[in-house]
């Protein structure tokens, strides 16, 4: 890279320049109406089932988003009190990692509901379709 090309893209802010453009405040979460859809199909999971993020994905109408499913319940303010510990990866995979105090809390929450937690996955009969919702 030239002397030039190198000084344009510093001031660009191109990736590797030591620079970073400024990011957009992305705004209250709460008026994302993905993420409402997604907290209102979680609030729908009935206690004493799950559902995977895909499929909440899918039920909110964002069919292959289930990260955004993630991330909704990552960003869900506590004042909703969503049952976050409904959702499960696919094939009933408790996605957090199994040494971590989100892991340990989510199968406590569920076994609480009576769902059966074994080796961190959830068997299938607690599993909801949310098409029946």
């Amino acid at each position: 890279m030239t002397r030039r090309n190198r000084t344009r893209a510093t001031l660009l802010g191109a990736p590797g320049s030591g620079r970073s453009r400024p990011r957009r405040s992305p705004g209250p979460v709460e008026d994302n109406p993905a993420l409402q859809a997604i907290w209102h199909i979680v609030c729908a999971i009935p206690r004493g089932q799950v559902s995977t993020y895909g499929a909440v994905a899918r039920a909110a109408g964002l069919p292959g988003r289930a990260r955004q499913a993630g991330l909704a319940l990552r960003v869900a303010p506590r004042e909703l009190h969503l049952p976050w510990h409904r959702v499960v990866g696919a094939g009933g995979r408790i996605a957090f990692p199994k040494s971590s105090r989100e892991h340990l809390e989510q199968a406590r929450r569920l076994r609480a509901e009576g769902v059966v937690v074994r080796k961190g996955r959830v068997t299938p009969t607690a599993m909801t379709m949310l098409d029946e919702l």
